[in-house]
């Protein structure tokens, strides 16, 4: 099985007040997080983390080594900080800023940063991480109307890793839930100046 993820921010206590994760502290995070991971992976499932694993983490390889499942890891732009701490070729295939694969099906670039343009864009899926559940971005209108733009973030996907399939329903479903707040940012935007 193919699983995605994105955002994890192992470590990262104000990430729970940000996002507005349902944790009580970031242990709490940590721990859920690890579980839910656990839960749906296997050891020879493969696991594309597209960026922001870890972010002020102490002891990343004390987490590392309990996920379980064949690591690729999309770099992203918090993840420059726990690198040097652990021996990356002992914990993931690849590493890598930008990967275009395959599932066998569906043809996917994959990138931290959301893209607008890709290789194949029109058969292909683009897949990111970096922006959370965040609609209130200038982008956003325009990463809303790309059905082929996919958020791999724990935000939007249940807080665990999920099948291509899973993040289409879940990318579907929160696009449709923030329908229109385009027009209330810009609206926003227009009365401040």
């Amino acid at each position: 099985m193919i699983y995605f993820i994105s955002d994890t921010h192992f470590g990262h206590a104000n990430i729970v007040k940000m996002c507005e994760r349902p944790y009580p502290d970031v242990e709490a995070m940590n721990e859920a997080l690890i579980t839910a991971w656990n839960e749906r992976v296997h050891g020879d499932d493969t696991v594309y983390i597209i960026g922001d694993m870890f972010f002020r983490c102490s002891d990343p390889e004390f987490i590392l080594k309990r996920l379980k499942g064949k690591k690729w890891l999309i770099v992203g732009n918090h993840d420059g900080s726990w690198m040097d701490k652990v021996d990356l070729n002992h914990y993931f295939v690849s590493v890598d800023n930008y990967l275009e694969t395959t599932d066998g099906v569906h043809g996917m670039t994959i990138c931290h940063y959301p893209l607008l343009a890709w290789k194949n864009a029109g058969r292909t899926y683009m897949v990111h991480g970096h922006i959370h559940a965040d609609t209130n971005s200038d982008y956003w209108p325009l990463i809303q109307r790309r059905e082929r733009v996919l958020n791999a973030g724990v935000d939007v996907n249940d807080y665990r890793p999920v099948t291509f399939e899973e993040m289409v329903e879940n990318n579907r479903k929160f696009k449709a839930a923030h329908a229109g707040q385009d027009c209330a940012h810009n609206a926003d935007e227009t009365a401040k100046n």
